[in-house]
């Protein structure tokens, strides 16, 4: 158990025991108590913990919250708790306990003893899919798929420190009419190559990749293929491009610090898994026929319209696709599957809910984190362009310019659902206006101090020897505050979905040691005071290092 979730547990204790002995005394009446929250305030002067009992229970025992508030207070208070410095009644019946500070001198040796595994939550049990990016593989990897890429991975990293067994996956959507485009716009490009004086589809893709990809191809077969059949000529094209792409992708995302435990093949489904599914439906009596075409009655689950998932050529919808991708999903036993999807794809949550529904799943173990869309700034101005391609700028080229580490940190420091304005020329920037740099500093300038103490013949002493409670001045306490706030702040970004959390976290904690260093020698001529300071040090740092970590970006010990 982590130290906060150790004195909410405690916390919760002298709560229910000063409930009960009110109504054992005949103050209050109550059947049974709610289930109240005991957390951390967002403002400093709130206390410690924040408790809302008061007013869930007001109602059932016919007093006024703030009234219900004062007399739990004073139970508490009659007890005269040692680890309780007050509590007191604030706003229309809040309970706001002020800790003293003994049970923050308990977090260096556990920090110190933990090390990098400091913020991992005990295992829970549970299998957790997350699924992010499945892009195209018919053109380069582009910011939407960047930032997603960053989410994805965070939010794997968080859920595993949470406690969960987790697995990232990658839908390869090698399948369907986007997949005939892309062999048709091939077929051309190969044909023109070998002199063929022949017109471009209008909705084909028309980018350089592409173009480069035939040349490879070209360069491997010649012009052997114009002596196959259509079909076998496509099928060689196809298959020799899209294994480029996601070849592309792979490396890609590994360089952006992304591996998959799975990538997934949508082709594979079109192998029996689409029309088992829809038989399945059709069974159940979710699948109606109407102008030759099958449709899912998605309405019965809040869609404003029913859907196709068969067309009336008899091929089936993406829709169908999909139903059968995450039934696939389940059936490998995962207890709960994120996915990942851009905020376009808002209105396909309620049907693909329903359609999981309709199989039998619980829809509550299917969420989607919707994320928006990312603009480029360079100077103020909007960049839409790549210099090099002329079309949108590409992952590649962004790892290239800002490098791996601020692009993965500012893709992730705002919530998933606000739009996100990337200042390129502020993600280069060695100042502490970037972010990313500033917390990175942090752990630099912490590095900085054991080097200067290791030069000047200082060593931190053994743990058991250094008196933590020696540290008494405001700066250290908040640290030592943050810092136990850690283990927690991991399992509610876990819960909520929230990899943001994270990044505002590890800003806020290096902001404090930055405090700290401003106001406070570490080496210091009383001995006893500078071992717990490189105690300190030594925890924050490490904190530092594990939130880092989490997002994917790195903690150099020199800047």
């Amino acid at each position: 158990m982590n130290p906060v979730q150790e004195l909410q547990t405690f916390l919760q204790k002298i709560i229910v025991d000063a409930a009960e002995a009110s109504r054992e005394q005949g103050l209050i009446a109550y059947q049974s108590l709610p289930d109240f929250v005991i957390e951390v305030p967002r403002e400093k002067g709130h206390g410690d913990f924040a408790c809302n009992i008061a007013m869930l229970m007001a109602r059932e025992v016919r007093m006024a919250p703030r009234k219900l508030a004062e007399l739990i207070v004073d139970m508490i208070a009659a007890n005269n708790i040692e680890r309780l410095e007050k509590v007191e009644v604030a706003g229309p019946g809040f309970i706001n306990i002020f800790l003293n500070n003994s049970w923050l001198y308990a977090i260096p040796s556990l920090v110190y003893n933990l090390g990098n595994r400091y913020g991992y939550n005990d295992r829970c049990g549970q299998r957790v899919q997350v699924e992010f990016v499945s892009a195209n593989p018919t053109g380069n990897l582009h910011m939407g798929n960047a930032r997603g890429g960053a989410i994805g991975d965070t939010l794997a990293n968080i859920l595993d420190r949470a406690g969960y067994e987790v697995e990232r996956e990658f839908y390869i959507n090698d399948a369907g009419n986007q997949i005939e485009i892309f062999t048709d716009s091939l077929e051309t490009r190969y044909l023109q190559l070998n002199g063929q004086d022949i017109p471009f589809p209008e909705n084909g893709y028309a980018g350089q990749d592409v173009v480069d990809t035939v040349k490879r191809i070209m360069a491997h077969y010649g012009a052997s293929l114009l002596e196959l059949s259509a079909p076998e000529r496509r099928r060689i094209l196809v298959d020799y491009a899209l294994q480029e792409k996601v070849a592309y992708m792979r490396r890609t995302l590994e360089n952006f610090g992304v591996e998959y435990d799975v990538w997934f093949s949508e082709k594979s489904l079109h192998e029996g898994k689409i029309e088992q599914v829809i038989d399945s439906l059709k069974e159940k009596g979710y699948i109606y026929e109407e102008d030759d075409a099958l449709w899912f009655k998605s309405t019965l689950f809040g869609d404003e319209k029913d859907e196709v998932i068969m067309r009336a050529n008899g091929l089936p919808t993406y829709f169908a696709a999909d139903i059968a991708y995450h039934q696939n999903k389940f059936e490998r036993g995962f207890d709960w599957v994120i996915n990942i999807w851009g905020a376009d794809h808002h209105g396909h949550i309620a049907r693909m809910k329903g359609a999981i529904q309709a199989l039998g799943y619980d829809p509550d173990k299917l969420d989607i984190l919707l994320m928006q869309l990312v603009r480029l700034y360079r100077g103020g101005n909007i960049v839409r362009m790549s210099k090099r391609t002329g079309t949108t700028v590409s992952l590649d080229e962004l790892i290239e310019e800002v490098g791996r580490d601020a692009a993965r940190f500012f893709f992730v420091m705002r919530s998933p659902d606000s739009h996100l304005d990337f200042d390129l020329e502020l993600a280069k920037q060695q100042s502490q206006e970037n972010p990313v740099y500033y917390v990175q500093y942090a752990h630099a300038r912490i590095c900085s101090i054991f080097r200067q103490a290791e030069a000047a013949g200082v060593k931190m002493a053994a743990l058991d020897r250094i008196e933590p409670s020696l540290l008494q001045e405001e700066e250290e306490l908040a640290l030592l505050r943050k810092i136990a706030d850690f283990p927690e702040e991991i399992g509610i970004a876990a819960r909520t979905m929230a990899p943001h959390r994270i990044a505002r976290y590890v800003l806020d904690l290096a902001g404090l040691f930055h405090s700290f260093y401003n106001h406070h020698r570490v080496l210091h001529q009383d001995q006893a005071l500078q071992n717990a300071r490189l105690l300190l040090m030594h925890i924050t740092r490490t904190t530092i290092k594990n939130a880092l970590d989490i997002l994917g970006v790195s903690a150099p010990e020199r800047m």
